[in-house]
């Protein structure tokens, strides 16, 4: 099984300018470009959050169309800045994001592993955050198939990364519970998240947590106490998890064309 990653695409409409600086639609065509010509080919795409810049349906409108190029069956998940309504308006063919109970997460169940899609947003605000009502409903999901294989994905990672900036805006509520939950389920393989802009790893709860860079803009690599809060335009990127023989292997991968491949011998 092949999983792709993407996230923090940031869509705005044609011609707006992210920060007076970057075109944040004009970076997703080649991202998709680069997914549909991958051999083999993903078995699914998840889209971990930050799906547009400011939650408007006529970004999610934009963002559609382009989705509509990509080949794979792709899977949708609110970052900070969404807006759950317009996203379910948008995107009505995804009967998941009809979810229960006010969040949109939701189980996949149709593939060797499990995933588990879980809601970390704070509407209006930059960070995230676990209640008791979203970790219940983990833990119900968990308590059903403990012995499966199991991804879990979410939006905001949850440990502190050291980006200062970043971690202001974190999630702030609920990591230590999170933590708890998925010590007691030695099946969940990995913890997928966005946010951050970068690829990060971390041990969490007898797992491995990681974030994904950005189609577009990455968040700086900035490691003082008090780093400001910047961006960067480093090589847009994406993350390929396989699945086999019973382990996760994560591959971090750019976007765009380069040159190459080489043999090795002259």
């Amino acid at each position: 099984m092949l999983i792709a990653q993407i996230s923090d695409l940031h869509i705005r409409m044609p011609g707006q300018k992210a920060y007076n600086v970057v075109e944040t639609d004009r970076f997703l065509p080649p991202a998709i470009d680069t997914l549909n010509r991958l051999d083999p080919a993903p078995d699914l795409v998840i889209i971990s959050g930050d799906l547009t810049d400011f939650g408007k349906p006529q970004e999610y409108a934009h963002l559609k169309r382009m989705l509509d190029a990509l080949r794979l069956p792709y899977f949708l998940m609110p970052g900070n800045h969404d807006d759950r309504q317009a996203m379910a308006d948008a995107f009505t063919q995804h009967a998941y994001l009809r979810s229960a109970q006010g969040y949109l997460q939701y189980a996949v169940e149709d593939y060797p592993l499990r995933l588990l899609m879980l809601d970390t947003v704070v509407p209006r605000s930059g960070h995230g955050t676990l209640c008791e009502q979203r970790l219940g409903w983990l833990r119900d999901r968990l308590a059903e198939q403990p012995g499966r294989p199991t991804l879990i994905a979410m939006h905001h990672p949850p440990f502190a990364t050291g980006i200062a900036y970043m971690d202001a805006i974190g999630l702030l509520e609920g990591a230590g519970e999170l933590e708890r939950i998925v010590a007691e389920h030695p099946n969940v393989e990995r913890i997928l998240c966005g946010h951050l802009h970068r690829t990060i790893f971390r041990r969490f709860g007898g797992t491995i947590a990681s974030t994904c860079p950005g189609p577009a803009h990455q968040i700086n690599l900035d490691l003082r106490p008090h780093g400001t809060g910047d961006f960067i335009m480093e090589p847009p990127g994406y993350h390929l998890h396989q699945w086999r023989d019973g382990a996760l292997v994560t591959h971090h991968a750019y976007i765009g064309a380069y040159p190459g491949p080489y043999p090795f011998h002259e």
